[in-house]
């Protein structure tokens, strides 16, 4: 296992994801893009509203036309309608469950798979608590994962109330939470507690975008100088440095091939204490 891979239940999972929100026609040419820098995961969801997901799947069987299924990691998610627009991926008005699984099988269309090998629930049904709904559409994901359909289950835009409520109801436990990470916050540090107390790999979005003053500071400028990389990289370093799985959705080649190159430097102690003060 080398600096981009991470161990998850005993496997091997790449520790960038390429995510494809917000590219509409330009998906599928901006993952022919990260395929071709070296990104070997892909997050997308079922949620016309943001993603393209079948986009995805145009760059993706281009990829399986000469690579085995396995040289890809792909993640996709279940979006509650509240989440979706008019374009939904399965019957309003079916129980939960059936909705998990018309909108999986939409998914592995999409993709032209047939196994997925992260599907995450993107949030729970209401901001705080969970449902009966939220119990009903997880019995089915760990169906679908008992069925060898799928080989991780995650969580995404969770509070950590929400995530100990799910770690108590849940036969299966997440493999991955997904949150948008914020450095004021502490970089989402109470989920990420409870995500390292469980054996769980969070997932970190929108590290630039929710970070830009951060970004643009003078304490990741002082150590992009110091080690000779940008401070995107920077960020990125610290990130993983810190346990977490990168998610970056740059539609510019020379940025991917930097973003995955930010493993050939080293962070350190005081420098990733400094990041995580903010």
């Amino acid at each position: 296992m080398d600096m981009a891979s991470t161990i998850v239940n005993g496997q091997a999972v790449p520790a960038f994801f390429y995510g494809t929100a917000w590219k509409e026609d330009a998906t599928a040419s901006c993952v022919d893009m990260a395929l071709a820098a070296g990104f070997r995961a892909i997050d997308t969801a079922n949620q016309r509203k943001h993603y393209h997901e079948a986009g995805v799947g145009e760059a993706v069987r281009r990829w399986f036309a000469t690579n085995p299924r396995d040289s890809l990691f792909l993640q996709t998610k279940f979006t509650y309608a509240r989440g979706q627009d008019h374009r939904l991926p399965y019957d309003p008005s079916a129980a939960p469950a059936e909705q998990v699984r018309q909108s999986f099988r939409r998914s592995l269309e999409h993709l032209g798979v047939e196994t997925i090998d992260s599907l995450v629930l993107h949030g729970p049904e209401l901001d705080r608590g969970l449902t009966r709904s939220d119990d009903e559409v997880w019995r089915t994901f760990e169906t679908l994962r008992d069925e060898g359909r799928v080989a991780f289950l995650g969580i995404s835009n969770v509070t950590p109330k929400q995530l100990e409520l799910l770690l108590r109801r849940a036969r299966t436990a997440p493999a991955f939470v997904q949150n948008r990470c914020y450095a004021s916050r502490g970089w989402d540090a109470d989920v990420r507690a409870i995500c390292d107390e469980h054996a769980i790999r969070y997932q970190g979005f929108s590290l630039l975008t929710a970070n830009r003053k951060l970004v643009a500071g003078p304490l990741v400028r002082e150590i992009a100088a110091r080690v000779g990389a940008a401070p995107e990289q920077v960020v990125f370093r610290f990130a993983l440095h810190v346990g977490m799985i990168v998610l970056t959705g740059t539609t510019n080649p020379a940025h991917m091939r930097a973003d995955l190159s930010c493993t050939g430097f080293a962070l350190t102690d005081a420098d990733v204490g400094a990041l995580l003060r903010g």
